[in-house]
Formats: C-alpha cells, sequence, structure tokens
C-alpha cells in the first residue's frame, strides 16, 4: 500500500527532531501556568542588566510542528534582545501525546489555533487568544513592562496565529510582524488600529501567495491569498490605499502609512524565497533554505520600535 505523503513528511519531521543533537536554546528560563484546564508552557528571555525602566515584549510564536525553544534557536531574537534591551518570550502551542518521543524529550510538535489553522490546537479549538492574553498579564505582573509596546510575532503557524492576535487581543497587541503566514482567523473585527508587517517568499510552497493549499503543506486545510489580509488590515486601519513602493535587489516592499492612531501596513515580498524565516538558522535539511536578502528578526523589530500604541489607546494586560 502506497504511504500517505503528508504523513511521511510528519514522521521526517518527528525523527529529525529525535535525531538531532546539535539544536540548542539560548539560556532561558522556562516558566508555565494552567490556562483553560491545560499545563501551559513558554521559554522566557530577559536582557541583561534589565531594571525596572518599561521596556517592550515581543510574544515570539512558533511555527507548526515547532515550540518555543526551538523557535529562539531560529530566529536569534535573544540575542537581539540583548543588545535592544527588549524582553522576548517563545511561547508553546498544543500537540497530541506522543508516548515513545516524550519519553526520549523530543515530542514537543506543537500548533496554534489561528482559527481554520492548525492541526491539534484548531482541531481541539484550544483557546490559544485566552492563553496569549494570560500570559502577557502573568509577565506584566512580574517584569516592567510597557503596555504600549507589547507585540506578536510568528512563522507560518505562528504568523497565522499573530493575526488573530491582531483581530481578536487588538486592545493589547500594537503590531504583529508576520512571516509566511496568512490570515486564518474567522470573523475578524479588531476594536483598535494594529499596525502590520507581512514578509513573504515569492517561492513559498507551504503558505501559498495565491492562497489555496501548498504542494508541501503539511496541514491541508485551503487557506486564503496573502493579499487579501493585506487589503484587510489596510482598509482595517484606514491607511491610504495606493503604498509607496521600493525595490531593493530581490525584496519588493509595499508601504502603506497614513492609519488611525498611527498605524500602517508594511508588505515584503522576497523574489524566489520559500517558506523560511529570512537570516534565520535553517534547523533541519528538509527545510526550505532561509534567504539572506534580510534579516527578519531585525526587519520585525524595526516596525515594532516605530509602531507602539498610542499612549490613550492603551488598556494595559487583560
Amino acid at each position: 500500500m502506497p504511504l500517505n505523503p503528508q504523513r511521511v513528511r510528519c514522521l521526517l519531521a518527528a525523527f529529525a527532531l529525535l535525531l538531532s543533537t546539535t539544536i540548542t536554546a539560548d539560556a532561558a528560563t522556562a516558566g508555565s501556568f494552567s490556562h483553560d484546564g491545560r499545563l501551559r508552557t513558554y521559554s522566557l528571555h530577559i536582557p541583561p542588566g534589565q531594571g525596572r525602566q518599561p521596556v517592550a515584549l515581543v510574544v515570539a510564536l512558533h511555527g507548526g510542528g515547532g515550540n518555543g525553544e526551538l523557535n529562539a534557536e531560529q530566529t536569534g531574537f535573544n540575542a537581539l534582545a540583548d543588545r535592544e534591551g527588549f524582553i522576548v518570550v517563545h511561547p508553546d502551542g498544543t500537540g497530541r501525546r506522543r508516548p515513545l518521543l516524550n519519553a526520549l524529550g523530543k515530542g514537543r510538535l506543537y500548533t496554534w489555533n489561528a482559527g481554520t489553522c492548525c492541526g491539534y490546537a484548531a482541531q481541539q479549538d484550544i483557546d490559544d487568544v485566552g492563553f496569549l492574553r494570560s500570559l502577557v498579564r502573568v509577565l506584566s505582573d512580574r517584569y516592567p513592562i510597557d503596555p504600549a509596546r507589547i507585540y506578536a510575532t510568528g512563522l507560518s503557524n505562528g504568523g497565522m496565529m499573530s493575526y488573530r492576535l491582531a483581530c481578536e487581543a487588538s486592545d493589547l497587541f500594537a503590531a504583529i510582524g508576520v512571516v509566511a503566514g496568512t490570515q486564518t482567523a474567522p470573523h475578524c473585527q479588531p476594536a483598535q488600529a494594529v499596525s502590520v508587517l507581512h514578509i513573504h517568499g515569492s517561492a513559498d510552497r507551504n503558505v501559498l501567495l495565491g492562497g489555496g493549499i501548498g504542494d508541501k503543506a503539511l496541514d491541508k486545510t485551503p487557506k486564503p491569498p496573502v493579499r487579501e489580509a493585506i487589503d484587510f488590515w489596510t482598509r482595517a486601519n484606514g491607511t491610504d490605499r495606493s503604498p509607496h513602493r521600493e525595490v531593493r535587489g530581490n525584496i519588493e516592499r509595499e508601504i502603506f502609512d497614513g492609519g488611525r492612531d498611527g498605524s500602517s501596513v508594511e508588505f515584503l515580498l522576497i523574489k524566489g524565497a520559500g517558506h523560511a524565516w529570512p537570516g534565520g538558522r535553517r534547523l533541519f535539511d528538509f527545510l526550505d533554505e532561509p534567504s539572506q536578502e534580510l534579516s527578519a528578526t531585525e526587519t520585525v523589530w524595526a516596525f515594532f520600535k516605530a509602531h507602539p500604541k498610542r499612549r490613550d489607546r492603551v488598556q494595559g494586560a487583560r
């Protein structure tokens, strides 16, 4: 009987995690708390010399089949947090039990409930928006986090989850940075403007620019076109309808300014790039090679720094 290609890719991913001995997370603090009857976990990185001055918080969300520690390794956000003086947290999604891999410490293959995607989290209707709200509240109780500078970013399924946070937690998040994702949250009705940066490769075969189901996608639910997400947020934020365009090498950039409360929307298309975190680490050989045209980590952080929430719009970490 022929093997299902999707199952083969899942098995390859699981065994790659099992066999890998070179992936180690940067020094970080592991944390956990109970939410909605589940123990939820995260990896937290505090920059050295952190005092009592208010600092930004970046919630960095792993892709489907990943976890917080691998996300820290892949993106390099911890090192940037040390240089720039912000706090970064890498939460874990949820996944089904994998007794053999769990026993070997390699079973942490997690997804986020970003609406119609992805995997276990979407199938079980996990309350990830509630979890991430609670996580921000927990960290805000412990550290001097500036409520005007709380941001979310993620790759693939993590990017989709970032879009859902913008839809359903716009009172909390000032801006999001999406890499190789699209908007899969149904009935998006943001109460406030949220600045959006979207980075995508033209050769992405997991999350297709034009929507549908990519031939390399593990999640086989159809995805909306990326342009729909860009168009939605330019309308929601009330930005200029005609963007300022820039072309540098293989990068085409569209900038929609003039949004409510200082918001903007930016779309960066990297010609020839696949499904990866540009400038990041390629964790396994079967994954796409990251484009070196730019550093997504540096680009996302620069966008965040330029787009805090207006002070009179801050409602706190609720």
